[in-house]
């Protein structure tokens, strides 16, 4: 099938909800993809930070291969092994308690908004049911997570949406003016990747934690895209120095298949009892079995790798001309220049490389694996692109 029949294919039977990029993937290694036609791409965008170690992983097949020729699916009627590894893994590594697991960020959100109000509920009763979140924030596209994203273009067409939510500004002061009697949450993306790869100060913060645990308001964090070890942590909560009570995570955590997962903590340990949420495929044996071999493989060497790589990245890229700022953290980062950042995107896979957007700023998701001669072909075209 050539690339033109397949895009017609494509515009004639699927839902036209993606502004596709002309390019077609059929094969990689690493952070090297293929088209059909045998066009190289060096890929600066994991398929939006999911494919943790790059497309092809030896070890990543042979723990999925493995599950898969003994269940593919066993429904949470029952225990699996690779499900219980998981979660403990995940309960080692950060002190969390318990864990649900779900198939993405949105759901993996939507675990913690429920999780939230119902902790609200078994200790004060009917009413305090508030959440509150950041204006540009994303945090999905259910009916649920995009009534706590805090953007007005996300906010059309779909209405009446879920009430109860609210949008501060990035700052202490702001969520205190936005909580109330009737507050059970605060949920914060410490990066906020769509809406522009942008850091939350550290302080304000730090401040949103002292004032959460003061008033009992459980603080949640989305790691749906900043976690296992995007940002050069294996959360990034950990560079804050804060102790969430909530953290949901998916993307990266399966190395490329479909798997979230809400960590609870002390307070929310036993929050949720059977027939409370639930998921027919969350947990699927097969995506925690590739978790697994992801998870156990994000030690210490590899993030510090990842740091480095971060650095090299933000040296380089602020001194291409036309770059007026460079935001981000570890291996998540975003650019702000003079063009726009769907141009940019455009020249880039023109000549090889595929980096995303996010709004107006150019976004830089390497694989956490990517090599050096890799990041410096990356560095090559994207100043070629954006300085000319």
């Amino acid at each position: 099938m050539s690339f033109e029949e397949l895009r017609e294919k494509d515009q004639k039977y699927i839902a036209n909800t993606y502004n596709r990029f002309p390019a077609d993937i059929v094969r990689g290694e690493g952070a090297s993809l293929y088209s059909e036609s045998g066009k190289k791409y060096v890929d600066f965008g994991s398929g939006i930070a999911v494919n943790s170690f790059g497309v092809n992983d030896e070890e990543w097949k042979e723990a999925v291969i493995d599950q898969l020729d003994k269940v593919q699916h066993a429904s949470n009627l029952y225990y699996t092994r690779p499900q219980a590894e998981l979660a403990a893994m995940l309960c080692e590594r950060t002190g969390a308690k318990k864990v649900f697991f779900s198939n993405s960020g949105a759901e993996a959100n939507e675990c913690a908004i429920k999780a939230a109000r119902k902790y609200s509920y078994d200790k004060y009763g009917e009413g305090r049911y508030h959440i509150v979140t950041l204006k540009n924030s994303f945090h999905g596209r259910t009916m649920a997570t995009l009534s706590a994203t805090g953007q007005d273009a996300m906010h059309r067409y779909f209405m009446p949406f879920l009430e109860g939510f609210s949008y501060a500004e990035p700052t202490a002061a702001s969520v205190r003016a936005h909580c109330s009697k009737q507050t059970c949450a605060v949920l914060l993306e410490l990066v906020q990747g769509e809406g522009g790869v942008r850091p939350l100060d550290k302080e304000e913060v730090l401040a949103v934690e002292r004032f959460c645990k003061k008033n009992d308001i459980l603080l949640m964090i989305d790691e749906v895209q900043t976690g296992n070890g995007r940002t050069g942590t294996l959360y990034a909560y950990e560079q804050y120095g804060i102790h969430p009570d909530v953290v949901s995570t998916a993307k990266g955590l399966a190395g490329g298949l479909p798997l979230g997962a809400t960590m609870f903590f002390d307070k929310c340990e036993h929050t949720l009892g059977a027939g409370d949420h639930g998921s027919t495929f969350g947990g699927n044996p097969i995506a925690c079995a590739g978790a697994c071999s992801i998870l156990r493989r994000i030690d210490r060497d590899l993030l510090l790798e990842v740091q480095g790589k971060s650095a090299y990245l933000f040296t380089h890229l602020g001194r291409i001309k036309n770059v007026k700022e460079v935001a981000g953290l570890g291996l998540m980062i975003g650019l702000l220049t003079t063009k726009s950042s769907r141009e940019v995107a455009e020249k880039c896979l023109e000549r090889g490389l595929i980096v995303l957007t996010a709004k107006d700023r150019v976004r830089l998701l390497p694989p956490l694996t990517v090599r050096k001669d890799e990041l410096d072909f990356g560095l090559q075209i994207l100043n070629e692109v954006i300085s000319e």
